[in-house]
């Protein structure tokens, strides 16, 4: 079995690069300043992931006396600066306050704790109570959320072109599932396992959205960030699932560039070997095999991913193949030779993936 002494954390944006260069490009100010300064910030914020591995990141516990099986969640106040984490604007247990955004947020937290404990019994995202902290404000007209190895921090967004980064229940679900991918698997952030670290992120993202809701798989969306877009952007959210490639088409931020098979599968070196982009190819296998079992998607479809992802034979430079051929792996040690093993064997197929 295949262990991870390292837990190596990278710096994951819900918002891709190649949207925010397109962004950075605009003749209008208004909408080139915002992504420019965002774009500064990531590399910033990079380096210090970089650095953060080198030098180990500080063994964070659970407080004393804090139930076992509950969260500890702490909102920080950037008040738009970048100091992290900022002020201390809520604890757990403390009720709701003025600010909406500090309330979604804390939501938030609670739903993806929530989905992971009653769902795949993990107890937070290392699998031992670690407390769930979020910045939010941060920055000025900052258009992105991320995950920092450590906490999580959400911008405002420029109101151009996104909104409140704490709107979508997925996006803060999707940011925290690097952190259990980052304690798991541990899967290297470029080309294809780095589009199966975002894949994983987006497949939680919206299993905790589902979840939360109580839909069932017939009833999602299987959008990402919808509700993040602003009104003039002619889109629908950042990533859709069911049918990658289109969640916008707008002037500004061009068509969504995501397949949904191998045979748009994208070559690029940019976004780290396209990682944003060909993980539409797992998020549509993992759509198929939800929509071929029905129900609700967490408790047979996500369960198989979960295993996937939890088990230790999955390689930090998993390619699409190795993650299909363990799929298939984790369906018959847990359902056997039935539909379930069935769905999956079909899902890879749809998409143009053959098992290694």
């Amino acid at each position: 079995m295949k262990t991870h002494g390292g837990h190596e954390p990278v710096h994951c944006t819900i918002v891709p690069p190649h949207v925010l260069d397109r962004l950075a490009r605009h003749e209008d100010p208004a909408l080139s300043g915002p992504a420019r300064l965002t774009l500064e910030r990531d590399a910033y914020e990079r380096t210090h992931r970089r650095l953060t591995t080198v030098i180990g990141a500080p063994a964070v516990a659970a407080p004393p006396g804090a139930e076992e099986h509950a969260p500890h969640r702490t909102i920080y106040d950037a008040r738009h600066r970048q100091d992290l984490p900022g002020k201390k604007v809520r604890g757990e247990g403390d009720k709701p306050g003025k600010d909406a955004t500090v309330n979604r947020a804390y939501a938030g937290l609670g739903a993806t704790f929530d989905l992971y404990l009653n769902a795949f019994q993990r107890t937070s995202i290392n699998g031992e109570g670690l407390p769930l902290d979020a910045t939010v404000h941060f920055d000025k007209d900052y258009n992105n959320a991320f995950w920092n190895g450590e906490q999580m921090v959400f911008g405002d967004g420029d109101g151009e072109i996104f909104l409140d980064f704490t709107l979508p229940v997925d996006v803060i679900g999707h940011e925290l599932t690097h952190g259990v991918t980052q304690y798991t698997a541990n899967l290297t952030y470029f080309g294809q396992p780095g589009a199966l670290n975002e894949s994983m992120s987006d497949v939680f993202g919206s299993l905790i959205k589902q979840y939360t809701l109580g839909q069932t798989a017939a009833e999602a969306d299987w959008l990402i960030g919808a509700g993040l877009l602003a009104p003039r952007v002619t889109g629908t959210a950042l990533r859709s699932m069911k049918a990658p490639g289109t969640a916008y088409d707008d002037d500004v931020l061009g068509k969504d560039p995501q397949p949904g098979t191998m045979d748009g599968y994208v070559r690029t070196g940019r976004d780290n070997g396209g990682v944003h982009i060909n993980s539409g190819i797992p998020n549509h296998a993992f759509y198929l095999v939800a929509q071929a079992l029905g129900g609700h998607a967490w408790e047979r479809a996500g369960q198989i991913w979960y295993d996937t992802l939890t088990g230790g034979e999955l390689p930090e430079q998993a390619l699409f193949s190795d993650f299909a051929r363990l799929t298939l792996a984790a369906a018959r040690t847990r359902y056997n030779e039935g539909e379930e093993l069935q769905a999956v064997s079909k899902a890879w197929e749809e998409v143009g993936v053959t098992p290694a």
